[in-house]
């Protein structure tokens, strides 16, 4: 992608957010000043400009303990704003529907003015609160997967997680609870693929901690990690080190044999956050043809965009990515944009099973609205 491309996808970007902030900041005047008429419109502009463009704060040399508060308030203001849009929005078309529907008087009487405006607020606070509190649960789920004869007896059972993102609001917080829920789950095998860091190793507040507790993770046959979009940049180095350093095989477009049960092979994904320091996606057809065809195939592929890339060969693909969308409505996104954004999919009887996780953290916002953090468990039949 040229720079050209990448300023102007951003000033895009920074127009449509303006825009919409435009229009979010002018309904709430509107309705403050029904409440408390001496607001200054100014001050009230300039208020809500500095907050609607926190998160810009982030990009700048700030004192540690600053800059994790602009980042915390930035990431939670993102979820209000999303639900104040999507209320005024509704309330809005509704408003002017009944008023072309000669159910409300036109001007619009200053009681239903307010009663409208206070249920978008309503509808705000109830969705965050919801969205935040959701958020710190862990929901567990479970798939049955019937593959060739190799690993029939006895079953075998994978556990994944996907989309950590350490260095996240409350990311670190809930990870001691994954690792006893996974544990208790006692799997023979654990799987990860990608987005365990959130962009930035230094954004982890205790490597070290974090570090222990991926080495409490149990199970015979080991932890095996792939890469996801966000687990590149400047200190790509630090984060495969940790990794290493914490019992987990991180597997860079290769392939391992599982006592000879079956194959797990891990990709790369394609579409890396400022790189993994020169590696890049290869196309591994060649080399996953060359697996004993008795032997299943489990693929590591943490966005699941690639499904076309595999063929009868494989027995089963695991993603995450998606988040589900995380907050609604974005799951209405996700499902337009992905074959399978988030479940259980298998195409026809000779494709590969596709289990895409919602993952077990957040993104951006700290909260879940019509969608879960999971661990998933998956016996094969």
């Amino acid at each position: 992608m040229s720079k050209l491309t990448i300023v102007f996808a951003i000033s895009l970007a920074l127009l449509i957010y303006g825009g919409a902030n435009l229009y979010v900041g002018h309904r709430l005047y509107r309705g403050l000043v029904l409440i408390f008429s001496r607001i200054n419109k100014w001050v009230f502009a300039c208020v809500y400009g500095v907050i609607a463009f926190s998160y810009l704060l982030e990009f700048l040399p700030l004192p540690g303990a600053i800059n994790e508060l602009v980042t915390t308030f930035s990431s939670y203001w993102l979820g209000i704003f999303v639900y104040l849009l999507l209320w005024f929005a509704v309330i809005d078309v509704v408003v002017f529907i009944g008023k072309l529907c000669k159910l409300i008087p036109s001007p619009v009487p200053k009681v239903v003015r307010l009663c409208s405006w206070g249920l978008a607020i309503f509808c705000t606070i109830a969705f965050v609160g919801y969205g935040i509190y959701n958020a710190t649960q862990i929901k567990e789920v479970q798939y049955k997967i019937s593959t060739k004869d190799s690993v029939d007896s006895p079953k075998m059972k994978i556990v994944v997680i996907s989309d950590l993102h350490l260095g996240a609001i409350q990311s670190e917080n809930r990870l001691e609870e994954i690792v006893e829920k996974i544990n208790a789950m006692k799997p023979d095998l654990i799987a990860i693929p990608g987005d365990i860091f959130n962009d930035d190793f230094d954004a982890v507040k205790n490597p070290k901690r974090v570090s222990e507790l991926f080495k409490q993770l149990e199970a015979p046959y080991g932890v095996y990690a792939t890469l996801g979009n966000h687990d590149g940049g400047k200190t790509f180095h630090q984060m495969v080190k940790l990794l290493k350093d914490s019992n987990i095989m991180l597997l860079k477009d290769e392939y391992v044999i599982i006592d000879d049960r079956f194959a797990l092979a891990g990709r790369l994904d394609s579409s890396p956050i400022r790189g993994y320091g020169g590696l890049k996606r290869k196309d591994m057809q060649d080399s996953l043809e060359k697996i004993d065809p008795k032997l299943p195939l489990i693929v590591l592929d943490h966005n699941p965009i690639h499904l076309e890339e595999y063929s009868s060969n494989v027995d089963l693909i695991l993603s995450g990515h998606t988040h589900k969308g995380q907050i609604f409505p974005g799951s209405l996104i996700t499902n337009q944009i992905y074959v399978v954004d988030y479940g259980h999919y298998q195409k026809n009887a000779n494709s590969p099973h596709v289990i895409v996780t919602s993952g077990v953290g957040t993104w951006g916002m700290p909260m879940r609205v019509g969608t879960n953090n999971e661990i998933v468990e998956i016996i094969l039949d």
